[in-house]
């Protein structure tokens, strides 16, 4: 793809029936009308002719993935590669199909969150649908973000957590204020990550825990103190929309409710707010106090450990960060920057879970759907047994998975640590913040 920047990936959105372009977002230089034209026309070629393209690569490295969603929108995202790191070129061949996939997944659950199933499957017109898309844009946007760092629920589908120093204070607090707004549903988002939540918060599906708490970032972003803002749950309501309440506590900490038609965003700012809020002010100061590392200071990390992925497999929650090291000797060879190891991070999380690890929520998709991800290599459905542990070594950095009934750890680690010592370190450091943390 020459009309690409290299590394950088386009979303084309376009109806199904007709191929009228709707939006393109991502990459400084749009591809030309007469490219997307080609694209949308192979695709309903091989619809004609009994074949479902589902996606391609090209001489140059680049992908394109298509998807049509309900018969009515198809989403196509093209990717000029030169995203590397985990494993051989076919490795990352598959790691960047799975990456398109999932990200235009997100991409039709985005939509439908801000205008609803029924606006995007019945366009009657469509030049209204056009305008009435714009309003998803920042939310698309985000998804598109190469460089989005310590925020990986859009990829794992488990909502990206922050574990607060005084959880019990916090969690009597989202409870108190959920219900007092008439709702079941409340979750306490800072330096936007989810740091507690309703009981029924949890029991949404885990693809619209994460898509709510990148529309909390969006909102919070604005810079509005509060807002009102109607949402369509992507499985569990679709066509019926909710309200979602949100309120600025503090720089960088967010409330938010979805509720019914009651209580007005006026009563619950000024009647609410304060009266469950206020007297936490010191523990929500302790708790933005964390800031990246998203783990208490009770939790003691070793030094060599670079950036970890944790997931709890049951929750469907995840904590994730990035560290600086400050012992790094001029002998030992170069450490990856801060971005590059959250790309790191993503590439061998992907590299794990097409391989060797399960990804939960493919076990409640349909066998159709499942075949269409195409997620796991052929020799991965031949095991006899489903691997525990895993370990990468590249030029850069070494990797290790790690996985148990109820988590999955990821972690990178400097060159310099012995490769026979990565077991180790890998259960001391799932011991280590499971213990101080219940997580």
């Amino acid at each position: 793809m020459m009309m690409l920047q290299h590394g950088s990936t386009q979303l084309l959105c376009l109806t199904a029936s007709s191929g009228v372009p709707l939006f393109t977002r991502g990459a400084s230089k749009q591809l030309p009308f007469s490219v997307i034209g080609s694209l949308n026309g192979v695709h309903m070629f091989g619809g004609g002719q009994g074949v479902e393209l589902s996606c391609c690569e090209t001489e140059g490295g680049g992908r394109v993935v298509w998807r049509v969603f309900h018969d009515s929108v198809m989403l196509i995202a093209v990717s000029a590669g030169g995203r590397g790191g985990a494993g051989c070129s076919n490795s990352s061949s598959k790691v960047e199909k799975v990456r398109l996939q999932r990200l235009l997944e997100n991409v039709w659950s985005c939509m439908v969150l801000v205008l609803g199933q029924d606006e995007l499957t019945d366009v009657r017109n469509v030049e209204r649908l056009k305008r009435d898309l714009r309003s998803c844009f920042t939310l698309i946007d985000q998804l598109l973000e190469e460089r989005q760092e310590g925020i990986l629920g859009h990829l794992t589908h488990c909502a990206d957590s922050l574990l607060p120093p005084n959880p019990a204070l916090l969690q009597e607090a989202v409870d108190g204020f959920a219900e007092a707004a008439e709702s079941e549903f409340g979750c306490l988002v800072v330096h936007g990550r989810v740091a507690a939540a309703t009981e029924k918060w949890w029991r949404l599906a885990p693809q619209e825990v994460v898509l709510l708490s990148a529309l909390m970032r969006s909102l919070s972003a604005s810079g509005s103190a509060s807002c009102d803002y109607p949402v369509f749950l992507p499985k569990g309501s679709p066509t019926v929309a909710h309200r979602l309440l949100r309120f600025q506590l503090l720089p960088g900490a967010d409330v938010c409710v979805l509720c019914g038609p009651t209580p007005s965003l006026h009563r619950a700012e000024s009647g609410l707010v304060g009266s469950f809020w206020t007297p936490l002010v010191e523990t929500l100061r302790d708790c933005l106090a964390i800031g990246e590392r998203c783990l208490p200071g009770s939790v003691s990390m070793r030094p060599d450990v670079l950036a970890v992925l944790l997931i709890n497999r049951e929750a469907r929650r995840s904590v994730s960060f990035v560290r600086t090291s400050t012992n790094h000797l001029p002998s030992e060879p170069p450490l990856p920057s801060k971005a590059r190891c959250w790309e790191l991070l993503k590439l061998f999380y992907i590299f794990s879970t097409t391989r060797y690890f399960t990804q939960e929520e493919t076990l409640s998709v349909s066998p159709e759907e499942r075949a269409q991800r195409g997620h796991h290599e052929d020799f991965v459905l031949g095991f006899s047994h489903q691997p525990l542990q895993c370990y990468l070594v590249t030029e850069e950095c070494k990797s290790y998975g790690l996985q148990t009934p109820q988590h999955q750890l990821f972690l990178l680690i400097p060159l310099s640590v012995p490769t026979f010592a990565l077991r180790t370190l890998a259960t001391q450091t799932l011991s280590d913040i499971v213990a101080a943390t219940g997580f």
